[in-house]
């Protein structure tokens, strides 16, 4: 089975891997120095600081190679080729939301990055999916636990 690829912005590529390289170059040595120096208190059977590095130190190569996996299947969107004719990943939208009658802006990511909370929304997302490969002056039905909302496409943009 072909691996999922993980579309990824210039941006998020960047952002995970100066997270990879924190990891690997800084964390490590920081529990690493954790770890020996609950080492040196003694019995470890009964030493938190020990099993709190451990844990510390799982956590930080679990990370690691998630990461790494992300980047191995990893696919950029190159936001300068973006077709700004229709909505695509590594564009940012300005819709309408019809029944609340308010502007919003979304950058339409890869699922790695979204963040909803930023403004960020995955591709895979149900209305990440419903606004792909639609126009300006568009309007998407998007099925979602609240209802139906209207979104109307206002404008597709570049990311900045």
């Amino acid at each position: 089975m072909e691996a999922k690829k993980n579309l990824l912005t210039y941006e998020g590529l960047q952002k995970l891997e100066n997270e990879l390289q924190d990891l690997k170059v800084v964390k490590r040595k920081e529990v690493a120095q954790k770890i020996k120096e609950a080492r040196e208190q003694g019995d470890l059977s009964e030493n938190a600081e020990y099993d709190a590095a451990k844990d510390e130190q799982r956590d930080i190569e679990l990370r690691i190679e998630e990461i790494e996996k992300i980047l191995k299947n990893a696919e950029v969107v190159v936001e300068d080729e973006v077709d700004l004719d229709k909505i695509s990943v590594g564009c940012t939208v300005k819709v309408f939301d019809v029944e609340y009658e308010e502007e919003m802006e979304f950058k339409i990511v890869g699922s790695t990055e979204a963040n909803s909370l930023n403004g960020k929304i995955s591709n895979e997302s149900p209305v990440g999916r419903a606004l792909i490969g639609k126009k300006a002056g568009d309007v998407v039905s998007v099925e979602t636990q609240a209802g139906v909302i209207e979104y109307k496409v206002m404008d597709i943009q570049r990311s900045r």
